[in-house]
């Protein structure tokens, strides 16, 4: 922090020779001095002026970009819409104010044309988060949050060196970005941005939570976003119950929101339209996935059966919403042993589109 300081009090000497200076990387720690030689330091961060300063936009992504686009879809053979909605979702999805206005990660973005189209985690791989994934286990962050975090506005101000709290954190070294805000409320929603970073951050937190040898993860690579995505939930079911058996003993905590985590981060690796602890009008659905044809609901339980667990989707018609949605719904009942360590028990039941 000394050094930070006497870099700052370095430029606030010269001031009378700077016209605009432009910092990044910056982040405010609010018990510390480090800004005191620098106080005319304006933050903007959330300053919608400035929203797009640091990413790339549709428009210029579609006006700046059209010959390499082309030239890729040509070598490629793609079909250029598919391949513009991939575009999006792998590296688009950074929003850095209330106004809804998303940018591409430029880095990403330019090694992706650079690769002649492949898509690879580029920014993510410069650099692994264990600092992050450390604070996040230590300050006991329910993981299945990372997906729908809300936070306040005061609450991007809170950097406190000794005392660190994820959230502003995570955002503003771009793990999650703003997706919603809430005017009445002043409040913002975090989420992953992108592909990119939701499978490549769940990859490292799912090693952290459940430190299962690398030969065990590759396995599961294809297996159960395919089984999922093919609507074989049998698969799907051994999949997860063959990576559960390579997970240490001693790590296991014997309670249905590990196991529940544990999946989750799972079907978060592959980028998989997951969603847990959802809330609908008569309870919470501990894990719903969405593939293109099929809606999965499962229920956890831990000592139990999986007769219960089904009775439990069935009363509390978990399903309802869904309805009418034109995809075939599965009920899937999970019971985890504790004795075991893996799933016990599971039953499913199917549900014909209407």
């Amino acid at each position: 922090m000394s050094t930070l300081k006497g870099f700052y009090g370095v430029l606030k000497s010269y001031d009378r020779y700077l016209r605009f200076l432009f910092l990044t990387g910056v982040t405010k720690f609010s018990k510390v001095s480090v800004f005191s030689e620098l106080n005319h330091l304006d933050d903007l961060t959330l300053d919608p002026c400035y929203a797009d300063l640091c990413g790339i936009t549709q428009e210029e992504l579609e006006r700046d970009f059209c010959l390499v686009i082309d030239n890729i879809l040509e070598e490629t053979g793609r079909n250029r819409e598919e391949y513009m909605e991939n575009l999006r979702q792998y590296y688009n999805g950074y929003r850095f104010s209330k106004k809804p206005l998303k940018v591409y990660n430029p880095f990403g973005l330019l090694n992706h044309f650079k690769k002649n189209g492949d898509f690879e985690p580029y920014w993510y791989e410069t650099g692994t988060p264990s600092f992050l994934v450390k604070l996040i286990t230590e300050q006991k962050i329910n993981i299945v949050n990372l997906s729908n975090m809300q936070i306040r506005h005061e609450d991007f101000r809170k950097y406190d060196v000794e005392n660190m709290k994820a959230e502003p954190v995570l955002y503003q070294s771009g793990y999650l970005t703003i997706t919603d805000y809430d005017d009445n409320r002043n409040r913002y929603t975090l989420d992953f941005p992108n592909i990119e970073v939701r499978s490549s951050l769940t990859t490292s937190l799912l090693q952290q939570y459940l430190q299962v040898p690398d030969d065990r993860s590759r396995a599961l690579i294809f297996r159960l976003p395919d089984s999922l995505e093919d609507g074989d939930i049998e698969g799907a079911i051994e999949a997860i119950r063959q990576y559960m058996a390579g997970v240490p003993y001693d790590i296991i905590k014997e309670t249905e929101n590990y196991y529940e985590t544990a999946v989750f981060l799972m079907f978060k690796m592959f980028g998989l339209n997951c969603r847990s602890e959802l809330r609908i009008a008569d309870g919470r659905i501990d894990t719903l996935v969405e593939t293109k044809n099929f809606v999965y609901c499962f229920e956890f339980k831990i000592d139990k059966t999986a007769d219960e667990a089904l009775a439990q989707i069935d009363t509390k018609e978990y399903m309802l919403p869904w309805t009418g949605s034109g995809k075939k719904m599965f009920k899937v009942g999970v019971n985890f042993d504790s004795e075991k360590r893996n799933i016990g028990d599971w039953k499913y039941a199917a549900v014909l589109p209407e």
